[in-house]
C-alpha cells in the first residue's frame, strides 16, 4: 500500500546552457513577450550540459519519497534506449514503478532545455507516452489503495483520463491533489469545473489560472510585488472562481511574486524564498508536491505548507536538474528554523 501515488509525465531531459543565447523583450500595446535567441546560421559552444531525467510524474514522485512517502508511479513509456535511462534512474530510488505502461507502440518523451544566463529556461518536448495514458491502462485497484493521488500536469489524450481518476478518488474517499496543465485548461472552465469539483487541493500558476478562469490580471499592477497586507483584487476573484467545493484548497504561484492560496475563511500570501536561481526547470513541481504533502503532514495547515513548498522549490531552483535539489521534511524544517522571520501571511477578507 502506497502512501501517495503519482499519475503524469515521464521524460529524458537534456539540459543545454549556452551563455551566448540573447534574451529578446518585444512589447506592444498591454503586451510584453520575451523570447531567447541565438544568431542565425551560427555554431555556438556550449557552456554547460548535462542529461537527468523529468516530467511532472518522476519529479513529484522523487519529491514525495524523499519527504518520506511511500511513493507509487504511473507514467508511460515506450519501449526503447531512453526508457532504459528512466528505469535505469530509480534502481537506487524508494519510488515503487511496477505500475508503469511500458509499451512498444509508443516512445518514451524526450525534452531537450535550453538554459539562459538568467536561469530560465526554454523547452522543447516530444511528448511521446505522455500524451498516450488509456483509461484502461490504469489499475484502479492499485489507486483504491492510496492515501492520496496527486495528479500532475497530462497533455494529449492522456487529459482524457483525469475526469474518471478524480471520480474514483471521490467515490473511494481518496483525497486528491491536482496541478493541472495547460492541455485541460484550454478545454475550458465547465470541463475544468468537473476536474475542480473533486480535488481537495488544486495548484495552478498565474498563467494558468487567468486561461482558466478568463479573469486578466490587470497589466498596470503585474509588474509589482505585492504586499503581505493585500492581495490584488484579481487575484481574488481568480482564487473565488476556482474554489468550486467547501473542503477545497486552491493555491495560485506567481513566479518570483510568490504563491497565493484560499480556503474559502482566508486568503494566504507567501513570498519566495530567497536564494540563487541557476534553472527554474521543477520549480513548480516541487512546489506543488511539497504543498500537498506538507498539507497531508500539518493536517491541512495552509501558512505551514505555503512555507515548506517555497523553501524546496528555492533549493530546486538553485541547482540544475529537475530533482538534485529536492530537500527532505528534516532539512526544510531546520531552515525554517534559522529563518524565523520568514512566514506566510494570513489575510481575512
Amino acid at each position: 500500500m502506497s502512501d501517495i501515488i503519482t499519475i503524469g509525465s515521464a521524460t529524458i531531459d537534456v539540459f543545454v546552457r549556452c551563455d551566448d543565447a540573447n534574451i529578446v523583450s518585444v512589447q506592444s500595446l498591454g503586451k510584453k513577450s520575451e523570447f531567447m535567441s541565438y544568431k542565425y546560421g551560427s555554431k555556438l559552444e556550449i557552456t554547460d550540459f548535462d542529461t537527468n531525467v523529468g516530467g511532472g510524474g518522476i519529479n513529484t514522485a522523487i519529491n514525495f519519497s524523499n519527504l518520506g512517502y511511500k511513493t507509487s508511479a504511473i507514467f508511460k513509456l515506450g519501449k526503447d534506449i531512453y526508457s532504459k535511462g528512466i528505469f535505469n534512474f530509480f534502481e537506487d530510488k524508494n519510488v515503487d514503478i511496477s505500475h508503469i505502461i511500458h509499451s512498444s507502440h509508443t516512445t518514451t518523451g524526450f525534452s531537450i532545455i535550453l538554459v539562459s544566463f538568467a536561469g530560465d529556461r526554454t523547452v522543447l518536448a516530444h511528448r511521446g507516452g505522455n500524451g498516450e495514458i488509456k483509461k484502461e491502462e490504469i489499475d484502479f485497484e492499485i489507486l483504491k489503495k492510496a492515501k492520496f493521488i496527486y495528479l500532475a500536469p497530462l497533455n494529449g489524450k492522456s487529459t482524457k483520463i483525469l475526469e474518471p481518476i478524480v471520480d474514483f478518488a471521490h467515490e473511494n474517499n481518496i483525497k486528491i491533489c491536482v496541478n493541472a496543465g495547460t492541455s485541460s485548461i484550454k478545454k475550458g472552465f465547465e470541463y475544468m469545473k468537473k476536474i475542480l469539483e473533486n480535488a481537495h487541493v488544486v495548484v495552478m500558476n498565474k498563467e494558468e489560472a487567468q486561461m482558466c478562469t478568463k479573469i486578466e490580471i490587470r497589466p498596470d499592477t503585474t509588474e509589482k510585488k505585492y504586499s503581505l497586507e493585500k492581495i490584488h483584487p484579481d487575484i481574488i476573484n481568480i482564487l473565488k472562481k476556482l474554489k468550486v467545493r467547501e473542503y477545497q484548497n486552491i493555491v495560485m504561484t506567481d513566479g518570483g511574486n510568490g504563491a497565493y492560496a484560499y480556503n474559502g475563511k482566508n486568503f494566504y500570501f507567501c513570498p519566495v524564498f530567497p536564494g540563487k536561481v541557476v534553472s527554474t526547470l521543477g520549480a513548480g513541481d516541487a512546489f506543488a508536491s511539497t504543498f500537498c504533502g506538507a498539507m497531508h503532514k500539518t493536517n491541512f495547515d495552509i501558512a505551514k505548507s505555503l512555507v515548506y513548498a517555497s523553501i524546496n522549490s528555492s533549493s530546486v531552483v538553485s541547482k540544475f536538474s529537475a530533482t538534485e535539489g529536492l530537500l527532505t521534511f528534516e532539512k526544510i524544517e531546520k531552515i525554517m528554523a534559522e529563518n524565523k522571520d520568514y512566514k506566510c501571511q494570513i489575510i481575512e477578507l
